[in-house]
């Protein structure tokens, strides 16, 4: 079986994917949702957030992730070299960056990606951002959205200013939760 890319991601009802700032603190941390985030998706929590919980990561749906430089500095800030120390790291960034030996850093995130299609393993996890996600668009196979029940009006779009192009998605899986979270679950074509 062929890897994925998988963009798995919070995001609120009109689209964004974080606050004005980069922030993500809106989004419901706690609800029946969690059990989903928690136990099916526990690879893509930070190291932080497994010792917190006192839980390993599984290591069953992802073994890598790759994610903008953006959407690692609020880790770094928070002086966490390697936020996810249990997937191999990768960090798209069009600067040459002094980061954790763990973290690889890439300047073309799309062959990096297509790269690491064609070797074995577990699916590969796209954490974000928006801008990233917008390049990365061709090459993502399935998407995952915690959509949250409010809206930001502004802030980072989902797909950041990724050109118009219709592509297609057709649904999977829809689970809603009391906490009105809204898994919903897509696959390219």
């Amino acid at each position: 079986m062929t890897r994925e890319l998988v963009y798995y991601v919070a995001v609120s009802l009109d689209g964004f994917i974080a606050d004005p700032d980069g922030g993500f603190d809106a989004f419901l941390a706690e609800g029946d949702h969690g059990a989903v985030v928690y136990g099916e998706y526990a690879d893509a929590l930070p190291v932080h957030a497994h010792a917190a919980l006192g839980i390993e990561p599984p290591r069953t749906l992802f073994d890598t992730v790759i994610m903008g430089w953006n959407t690692l500095t609020p880790a770094l800030a928070a002086g966490i070299p390697s936020p996810y120390p249990h997937l191999r790291q990768v960090v798209a960034s069009r600067r040459t960056r002094d980061v954790d030996p763990a973290i690889t850093v890439t300047a073309d995130p799309r062959a990096t990606v297509r790269g690491l299609k064609e070797e074995g393993g577990l699916d590969i996890w796209l954490c974000g951002g928006g801008s990233l996600a917008g390049a990365l668009l061709p090459e993502i196979d399935r998407l995952v959205l915690k959509r949250n029940p409010f809206v930001f009006g502004s802030g980072i779009p989902l797909f950041g200013d990724a050109p118009f192009e219709a592509r297609a998605f057709t649904p999977t899986r829809t689970r809603p939760f009391a906490s009105g979270v809204v898994i919903e679950e897509y696959a390219a074509g």
